[in-house]
């Protein structure tokens, strides 16, 4: 019988997070399939999500391209785009609510991880972004019908900002089911590099690629490459 939701988890090093991710899906989303794409890992990513997921793919590193891959053998209604370290289970019965209505695609609100009242003001314009210009990040769970999802042709082969890039064309297509619930997010990246200088990056490569700056380019400003 064909599963509903197929979870594609790109994955690189995620060995900290990805067993505790895997049996929460398996337990919360019992008839989904899992499917876990590692783009390279050096550590034991490989070793501890092969026994939990239903198959794990090797691919080239690369989000997009890691994503496209998993795609290509989901069997789903639905295709669930899920970060590492972005858990969906609070949201799992507002999200079985919206595929009721049959959308073509959507994506959830977002809660970080983070206690700090600072993380609060952060979600809070994230989903005021995300709710006003319909483009989701790849934090906020982006789910596509699959039928949708091949015909629109998948995540463009860039190195970063392939979730925004995805969105404004699947606006084109029909505007998102935007679920009330919202899944919960690591907040690691601002912890690690300080909240104001993490959002202050964010927004430069928000600004840049709006005024048209190459995803190569912005990819090594991010990494500092």
């Amino acid at each position: 019988m064909r599963p509903t939701i197929s979870f594609i988890i790109p994955v690189l090093n995620e060995e900290a997070v990805i067993a505790r991710l895997l049996r929460e899906l398996r337990c919360c989303f019992a008839d989904s399939q899992l499917i876990v794409v590692d783009g390279g890992s050096r550590d034991g990513t490989i070793a501890a999500a092969m026994p939990l997921c239903d198959q794990l793919l090797l691919g080239a590193p690369g989000r997009a391209r890691q994503m496209n891959l998993g795609a290509a053998v989901a069997g789903g209604d639905y295709l669930f785009f899920l970060h590492a370290d972005t858990c969906p289970v609070a949201a799992a019965a507002a999200i079985a609510l919206c595929l009721q209505s049959r959308p073509k695609w959507g994506f959830c609100r977002v809660q970080l991880s983070g206690g700090h009242r600072v993380f609060r003001v952060i979600e809070w314009c994230m989903n005021q972004r995300s709710s006003l210009t319909r483009i989701a990040t790849g934090d906020q769970l982006l789910f596509v019908a699959r039928p949708v999802f091949h015909a629109t042709g998948g995540f463009d082969d860039i190195p970063l900002m392939e979730d925004v890039a995805y969105s404004k064309r699947l606006r084109r297509v029909a505007p998102p089911a935007i679920v009330a619930a919202s899944v919960v997010t690591s907040s690691r990246r601002w912890e690690q590099g300080g909240v104001l200088s993490t959002v202050l990056r964010m927004w430069c490569l928000r600004l840049g690629y709006f005024l048209g700056v190459a995803p190569h380019v912005l990819w090594r400003y991010y990494y500092g490459r």
